[in-house]
């Protein structure tokens, strides 16, 4: 197979957009096509006995080659070696969403009688699968404070295995020092780190450079870019994504190829939609920071937020969400996200319209305000994910709102 590893080296660069069309990219393809085809078939043949001979004992020359749909796809093995590529990783692994993503690293390379970190401020869902879940087969964990590589270093045992972090994290958009803690994990000696990079994309951000044995994203996000389809994607090691891959056969969680195709589609412009919406998420968090009727604002390159310092050191730009909180109560912040109107009330992010939500009724409806704030989250915070209409529009709409609320 004719692939493009790679475009001209950069040191600890991210991804562009020369490498988001043409990187991993297999040239090779039936009838001379341009663009990938979609392998729609749930199993494969073989020519005679022999034949399968052959591949059962892996000498048919084929390495790309499989016997049946819930193991592999060449539409989803293309996608894998193009986000590899882009992650300057060894291989990648697709699943059919992110959550099965994060269920198959913590499946696979956890068991009974192991221990995992994880920061406080994580997916909601991802810390529910580690507290509720995994502790039903004996798995231990600890949650620390955001960022906090000192609280981290303290809950290492001799049983932790792996340290999952998200950089930047949901909603507060907390940066995690990765160079730091790798030497962290290093040092316990037998914790694998593992980043949730899907906030940052590989064009602002490369784990695996900073040390990061796996990165995961959700693809439904700003890989694919367009709002319309579910999928999730771990790079790393050929050895640690073979492990993913073998757990993906069991479970029965892999990609479907037209979900595949469409991610890939979406890679193809995926540096110019993140470059827009670094530019519109950073130019409105600036005018919100000002704002009367915001009493604060969440985005790494504002000069007051806890994760600045780290965000510019290993960022090449700071992503499309902003969070905020309105002056008022839960129903300041409601009426905020009432009166938006180029903004459509939703959850998820990362794609090519405008999404806003107040993570309190979105993500917490059950918990009360007092509940919410032993959990540091704010009833009035309202968290923006921006597309890529122009940053003026999106700007009036917000304050617009702001004002008319």
């Amino acid at each position: 197979m004719a692939v493009i590893d790679r475009v001209p080296e950069r040191s600890r660069s991210c991804a562009t957009s020369t490498e988001a069309v043409h990187a991993g990219e297999n040239r090779a393809r039936p009838d001379h096509a341009l663009t990938c085809g979609v392998a729609q078939t749930a199993t494969y043949t073989f020519n005679d006995t022999a034949d399968l001979e052959r591949y059962m004992r892996g000498d048919d020359g084929e390495p790309n080659r499989t016997e049946y749909g819930r193991y592999d796809n060449p539409t989803v093995r293309e996608l894998e070696h193009r986000l590899a590529a882009l992650e300057r990783s060894e291989d990648a692994v697709a699943f059919s969403s992110g959550m099965a993503a994060v269920a198959m690293v913590l499946f696979t390379f956890l068991k009974s009688g192991d221990h995992v970190v994880l920061f406080r401020d994580c997916y909601r869902k991802t810390r529910q699968l580690v507290t509720s879940t995994l502790s039903r087969f004996a798995i231990e964990h600890s949650i620390v404070p955001p960022s906090d590589l000192e609280a981290l270093q303290r809950e290492l045992r001799d049983n932790t295995r792996l340290i999952l972090s998200e950089s930047p994290s949901n909603p507060y958009l907390y940066c995690v020092d990765l160079d730091r803690l790798a030497r962290v994990a290093r040092a316990h000696g037998r914790a694998r780190v593992v980043v949730d990079s899907t906030f940052a994309t590989p064009v602002n951000l490369r784990p695996i450079e900073h040390g990061a044995d796996l990165v995961l994203h959700s693809a439904t996000k700003y890989l694919a870019g367009h709002n319309d389809v579910l999928g999730g994607i771990v790079a790393g090691s050929g050895a640690l994504v073979s492990l993913l891959r073998d757990m993906r056969g069991a479970f029965g969680s892999i990609l479907d190829p037209h979900a595949a195709y469409l991610i890939g589609r979406g890679l193809k412009t995926l540096s110019l939609r993140v470059e827009r919406q670094n530019q519109t998420a950073a130019a409105l968090a600036e005018v919100l920071a000002g704002h009367p009727k915001v009493a604060r604002v969440f985005y790494p390159s504002l000069a007051d937020h806890p994760s600045r310092k780290v965000a510019l050191e290993q960022m090449t730009g700071f992503g499309g969400v902003v969070s905020f909180e309105v002056r008022g109560n839960r129903a300041a912040a409601s009426r905020v996200v009432d009166a938006c109107r180029l903004a459509q009330i939703a959850p998820s992010l990362g794609g090519v319209e405008s999404l806003v939500e107040q993570p309190a009724i979105m993500s917490y409806f059950e918990l009360d305000d007092e509940s919410l704030q032993s959990i540091d989250m704010s009833s009035s915070l309202v968290r923006l994910a921006v597309g890529i209409e122009e940053t003026e529009d999106v700007i009036s709409d917000v304050t617009r709102a702001l004002e008319q609320a």
